[in-house]
């Protein structure tokens, strides 16, 4: 149990991808207060990391787009309402408190009570692929790290960056300049990355300013790293940090362990509120299920909007909220920041 007060909020969502994104507007419209946690170390959930660079074309009066264009662009839209975010920490713990209020602990310590709540958890938690080396998981933290959002942190040091996608790329990428020396390992010498990154780091090893070879780490005892070459070749090299970029998978995670009653791994809602069975606790997006039920970003979309409905009549009980619309309403123009004069 976290020595820290717990944080107060109307709402807290979990999950910060394109629905939770969407979630925190729609409330912020209605003067709804909340709180974002994520267990990756940056906005735009499974959307962002797995399709960043790749086409979108169903975005309502967006002809095309990428997954992060669109994160992007939900960012800037709810920004007015400065959400507080809690990146790189996994909702653990759910539990009611006497008052009605809910209660929720994070694998960082953080506690949260919270009047309404939001799963916007996709298929569940976007966690990081693990590095298999024995014994190595020690390290994490200090010598090894997944996706680390600041990269400043190895500034002077001799840094291994395992992986062959964008993430990885551009992590090698940004570190060069940074990092004393960089070395991008994988285990085969083609990348499922964008072809701009390919040729951009394939362009760094030529002139000598970053690294690369093809194999695997088969062991680390906290100082040298050691590398399996294809021709099974062992190979070690001291090193100060080991940065693993292998791609995420979801896990339903914690969610399974709250008491909330599943239905094929997802979470059972109504369809004027998209609340569970818990009150107080809402689903959206691709974590919910109801008669129709479609997987398409719009639709979560469309159950964002409907939850912030639900969740205003348990935050201001008995007031009535007028449907105000952007075009003309003075309020939201004063929320958004876009009043005349």
């Amino acid at each position: 149990m976290s020595a820290r007060a717990p944080i107060e909020t109307d709402a807290l969502i979990i999950g910060a991808g394109p629905v939770g994104l969407f979630q925190a507007f729609q409330l912020g419209l209605l003067e709804i207060s909340c709180h974002i946690v994520d267990t990756l170390p940056h906005a735009g959930g499974q959307c962002a990391e797995l399709y960043g660079n790749k086409p979108l074309y169903d975005i309502p009066g967006t002809p095309a787009t990428t997954g992060q264009g669109l994160v992007d662009a939900l960012l800037a839209q709810v920004a007015p309402f400065r959400p507080t975010m809690h990146l790189g920490e996994q909702v653990a713990t759910l539990a009611r408190e006497p008052d009605g209020r809910w209660r929720l602990g994070t694998d960082r310590g953080s506690e949260f009570i919270a009047k309404t709540v939001f799963i916007a958890a996709g298929v569940g938690a976007f966690v990081p692929r693990r590095v298999t080396v024995e014994g190595i998981d020690a390290f994490e933290g200090s010598k090894l790290f997944y996706h680390p959002a600041d990269l400043g942190r190895f500034a002077g040091q001799s840094v291994v960056v395992q992986g062959g996608d964008d993430a990885a790329l551009d992590t090698a990428l940004a570190l060069v300049g940074q990092a004393a020396h960089v070395t991008l390992l994988h285990r085969r010498d083609g990348f499922q990355a964008d072809p701009a990154r390919v040729a951009a780091l394939r362009a760094h090893v030529a002139d000598g300013t970053l690294g690369f070879v093809v194999g695997q780490p088969s062991g680390f005892d906290g100082d040298e790293l050691e590398v399996t070459l294809p021709d099974t070749r062992i190979v070690s090299r001291p090193i100060d940090a080991l940065i693993a970029c292998l791609g995420i998978s979801p896990r339903l995670g914690p969610i399974a362990e709250w008491g909330l009653e599943l239905e094929r791994k997802q979470v059972p809602v109504d369809t004027e509120k998209f609340e569970t069975r818990a009150p107080g606790v809402f689903a959206v997006g691709d974590i919910n299920t109801y008669p129709g039920k479609r997987k398409l970003i719009v639709c979560g979309f469309h159950e964002a909007t409907l939850a912030a409905w639900g969740a205003a009549a348990i935050v201001f009980p008995g007031k009535a909220i007028p449907l105000q619309y952007t075009t003309t309403s003075t309020r939201l123009h004063r929320l958004l920041g876009v009043a005349p004069g």
